[in-house]
């Protein structure tokens, strides 16, 4: 795959101290970066725009206020599509997710995948900086999402993934339901119920060091209400196609 028909998406809000750098990480690689920003109080979008006349790998997406994940990366994906992208992935701003292992998410897809997740929670991944309540919290909403669902990705949460383009076409991401981080599962049930090929790419997630943190409460909660909904609609449907 040319690296430049590799689009890395990465949604912004109050990112200023760590764009530099992770702009760097992954034009390094020789893959276009598409910054998102939400319209950041601190002026990532203005530094944003500053570093992408300086590289024209980098180009950036203003929205007008913050508006969720899912919509950033919905936009986002528009735009990588528009512009000839072969592969798009997912990426954070504040190097939980490590550059040095796009081109692995890269390679899984010229094997085959149209998707390809990078999982802290199959053989091989790993979260060293969690305490032991977190790793319990995060697992045990992924195995929800996995029971619930009836999904076999085992880090349907992960926000480190790889999409092929005519995979990413096929999903209906500008309809999604969730604003959050649930953005995430929902793309993972789209794509096993649209019977594209999902594979998890095992990767150390790491703490940021800089900046805060936008996981919130609520943003949780509206995960656990809508897999719980998606979840017994998907049972309704069962019920109705074995009583026919």
């Amino acid at each position: 795959m040319p690296p430049d028909r590799v689009t890395v998406v990465i949604p912004t809000y109050n990112e200023r101290e760590n764009l530099p750098d992770i702009s760097k990480a992954v034009t390094a690689h020789g893959y276009d970066l598409l910054v998102v920003d939400d319209s950041s109080p601190d002026g990532t979008g203005d530094l944003a725009d500053r570093l992408a006349t300086e590289d024209p790998r980098i180009s950036v997406l203003h929205r007008s206020s913050k508006q969720g994940l899912g919509p950033a990366y919905a936009e986002g994906f528009d735009r990588a599509l528009e512009d000839g992208a072969h592969i798009v992935i997912e990426m954070d701003a504040d190097f939980s997710h490590d550059p040095a292992d796009l081109p692995r998410l890269v390679d899984a897809i010229g094997d085959g995948a149209d998707l390809a997740i990078g999982s802290r929670y199959v053989s091989g991944g790993s979260t060293p900086d969690w305490p032991l309540t977190r790793r319990v919290i995060s697992k045990g909403g992924n195995l929800y999402a996995r029971m619930m669902l009836g999904i076999p990705t085992r880090d349907a949460t992960a926000g480190f993934r790889a999409f092929r383009a005519g995979a990413l076409r096929s999903l209906p991401y500008r309809e999604a339901q969730s604003s959050g981080y649930a953005f995430q599962v929902e793309m993972a049930m789209q794509a096993h119920e649209g019977g594209l090929k999902v594979v998890e790419v095992p990767i150390s997630f790491r703490d940021r060091t800089r900046g805060t943190s936008k996981m919130g409460t609520g943003i949780v909660v509206e995960a656990m209400r809508l897999v719980t909904v998606w979840g017994w609609k998907r049972a309704v449907r069962g019920v109705r196609s074995w009583g026919q």
